[in-house]
């Protein structure tokens, strides 16, 4: 399939808004688009019809395009599900030692990553933190919900980065919650990993009061 100057902007685009460079409730016009990805406007009414029509985008004739923001109930929606879907795949290999070990090790070569990042790198610290989780989902050996699951990364990267734009602070806990994710995991505690990765979401992204 040839990749065409509409792929080329519309990819560029989503990434702009899954980092938060482009943030949530910002208008762009056609025109800066165009200048920035130096291509005419044609591929750029593409990518923004193809932007919209996933939910990324709201567009205004002759006005532009609102980047739609990330709404609450959706935030609180994509943490349930992440919940969910985390703490299913752990109590699936939580009797295989060796799934096990081998999971853990793949989360501590993960964290290790994480602390190579610099912390105001908001963009790649938000896909690593996204890679960490989807390495959890991926070891419960169910393809459909690994699939499921990977289709909440975009949501999911969104949502750290923009957490991490409004403070970056976050990065320290992200880490130390990681570090403590690992060891249960390493442990084999299923219900400890449930109560932990419920609170880390909670209080990384601000729903202390609950996620439903």
């Amino acid at each position: 399939m040839t990749y065409s100057s509409a792929d080329r902007v519309y990819d560029e685009v989503k990434e702009l808004i899954l980092t938060c460079e482009l943030p949530g409730g910002e208008m762009i016009s056609e025109g800066d688009i165009a200048t920035r990805c130096e291509v005419s406007r044609t591929p750029v009414r593409e990518a923004f019809l193809r932007l919209a029509a996933e939910g990324w985008m709201r567009l205004y004739p002759k006005r532009g395009a609102l980047v739609v923001p990330i709404g609450e109930r959706e935030a609180r929606d994509v943490l349930d599900a992440r919940v969910l879907l985390e703490t299913h795949a752990i109590g699936a290999i939580a009797q295989d030692p060796t799934a096990i070990a081998n999971l853990a090790g793949q989360l501590r070569t993960s964290l290790d990553g994480h602390r190579a990042v610099d912390a105001a790198d908001a963009a790649e610290f938000a896909r690593l933190d996204a890679e960490f989780h989807q390495l959890i989902v991926a070891a419960g050996r169910n393809g459909l919900l690994a699939d499921f699951y990977t289709s909440l990364g975009e949501r999911h990267r969104r949502m750290t980065a923009a957490r991490l734009r409004h403070d970056p602070t976050v990065t320290a806990q992200i880490l130390t919650d990681h570090a403590e994710l690992a060891d249960v995991v390493a442990a084999a505690d299923a219900d400890r990993f449930a109560d932990l990765l419920a609170a880390h979401l909670a209080s990384v992204h601000g729903t202390e009061g609950g996620l439903s």
